[in-house]
């Protein structure tokens, strides 16, 4: 089934119109449940006031999308397999939510727990693609004018590292307000537009992406009235991974998904400087978003510079396509 502009502006819209609905119904229902944000104590001291802000907002993303994306599925395979693995990732990040606001066990699921339900989802999703007829294993290679390697048995392993290093790379991302769904919502538009290139039919569950995600926006931008927690982040992470691999562009990634990159760094660094010195620090808190808070920069203005980074890398990842 052929797909349009138009239908994507279609998609868009009414995810739009869903998650601005949604969102003053949630959020009251979400401050009565009293699921609000656990804030870490030694985290900058700025954050403390975010204690009790209604988190699981990921909830209304996941509804508004999948919402506007019933609209488009039908006969439309790739775009259920993006919705499903969505979907997936999403009640992972639900458990583990639940398990820190409602249970109050901080840690949330366990991460043999987490690992698992990822490789359930991975696994379904390399064997959509196994059966897939529009799907191969190719994998384009950026600046290099149309080349693509195909990865043949290879392919499966590294779909699974690009799931979940996506994944923990929007999960790192969640830590200021409207960062993880601002960031998120360029590169959405960049696979947007490179689908509109690629003919692909994912352009509305794009759209759809972009509509949730800007009806977010609304509520989760400075000074945010709800969080996405880890339902809306590890959604989104799956949202993109599987996206970027259906269209072939998996390395792309890496380019305009950077500050996810520079996210999950700069958690190993920390981690692996701090074993290798007995405790010695390369940042003052990591993800690398905390440092520049401790070093004295205001919320607001890390957002800005990381949004205008995202942007500027996917206009490198669209040079990078000729």
């Amino acid at each position: 089934m052929n797909y349009n502009i138009n239908s994507a502006v279609y998609a868009l819209l009414i995810a739009f119109l869903a998650a601005v609905a949604l969102c003053p119904v949630c959020i009251p229902y979400l401050t009565r449940l009293k699921i609000g944000q656990y804030i870490r104590s030694d985290g900058p001291k700025t954050h403390l006031k975010k204690s009790g802000t209604p988190t699981m907002g990921g909830i209304v993303i996941l509804l508004s999308f999948i919402i506007s994306c019933l609209f488009f599925v039908r006969g439309n395979y790739d775009g259920l397999a993006v919705m499903l693995v969505t979907l997936g990732y999403a009640v992972i990040g639900f458990c583990d939510d639940f398990i820190k606001v409602i249970k109050k066990r901080n840690l949330g699921l366990k991460a043999y727990q987490k690992m698992i339900g990822q490789i359930i989802i991975c696994a379904a999703f390399a064997y959509y693609i196994y059966l897939s007829p529009t799907v191969d294993t190719a994998v384009y290679i950026p600046f290099t004018n149309g080349f693509y390697l195909d990865l043949g048995l290879w392919f499966y392993p590294f779909l699974f590292i690009v799931m979940v290093g996506t994944v923990n790379g929007v999960n790192f991302t969640d830590g200021l307000d409207g960062l993880a769904s601002g960031v998120t919502l360029l590169v959405v538009t960049f696979f947007l537009f490179a689908s509109l290139t690629l003919e692909s039919a994912l352009l509305p569950i794009l759209g759809a992406a972009i509509g949730s995600l800007l009806g977010f926006l609304l509520f989760n931008s400075y000074p945010a009235r709800v969080i996405m927690g880890d339902t809306g982040s590890l959604a989104l992470g799956g949202l993109v991974a599987s996206t970027a691999i259906i269209l072939h562009l998996p390395l792309l990634i890496v380019i305009v998904g950077f500050v996810y990159v520079a996210e999950v760094m700069s958690v190993a660094l920390q981690v692996g400087y701090f074993k290798l010195t007995g405790g010695k620090r390369i940042f003052k808190m990591a993800p690398i978003h905390h440092h520049f808070e401790l070093s004295g920069m205001a919320e607001t203005k890390i957002v800005a510079i990381f949004y205008i980074i995202t942007a500027v890398m996917c206009l490198v990842g669209f040079l990078s396509m000729n």
